[in-house]
């Protein structure tokens, strides 16, 4: 059989060099394989009787054991594995430096444009209490509309009552 394209001393350090998005899921993977058998191990627990003096079938409870045993081992493995993958991705990351989030969430400035990360960053909560603000003297201002048009509205009643009392 012919090799492939691929078989090279190329593709074998492709295969060596993972990337840490990869590993992530190689983690996430991991993570969920650990919760599967843990609770495969709860219910275990929860379906074997204690030896208490109550007759029991040797050979069923050793084979839970051994099932159980298995899977604390497997469980092990998993551990281990996840170490792993957690110290590869801090390997990977360590000469990263991190970026502040407030960096990360961009913002549109008072004349329209957007942020070029010159000015200092502003909060959400700043953001929000001036939001807060705004919408208070929003809801002020209308409130001085309605009563000004309810005026109005009174002032013409009472404008159309006096026509309608002259005719």
């Amino acid at each position: 059989m012919a090799p492939g394209p691929f078989a090279g001393p190329q593709a074998q350090q492709a295969a060596r060099e993972v990337n840490t998005a990869s590993l992530c899921r190689i983690g996430q993977e991991t993570v969920q394989d650990i919760v599967y058998r843990t609770m495969e191990i709860f219910q275990l627990l929860r379906n074997m009787q204690l030896p208490n003096g109550v007759t029991y079938h040797t050979g069923t409870y050793q084979d839970r054991l051994a099932k159980l045993q298995d899977h604390l081992r497997q469980l092990s493995i998993l551990f281990r594995k996840l170490r792993l993958v957690y110290d590869k991705c801090n390997e990977n990351c360590g000469g990263m430096d991190p970026i502040p989030v407030e960096q990360l969430i961009p913002y549109v400035e008072e004349d329209g444009s957007k942020d070029d990360r010159a000015g200092p960053p502003r909060f959400a909560s700043e953001e929000r209490r001036e939001i807060a603000e705004v919408n208070k003297k929003l809801k002020q201002k209308n409130q001085q509309l309605k009563q000004i048009m309810d005026q109005l509205r009174n002032l013409i009643w009472d404008i159309n009552a006096m026509l309608a009392m002259r005719n």
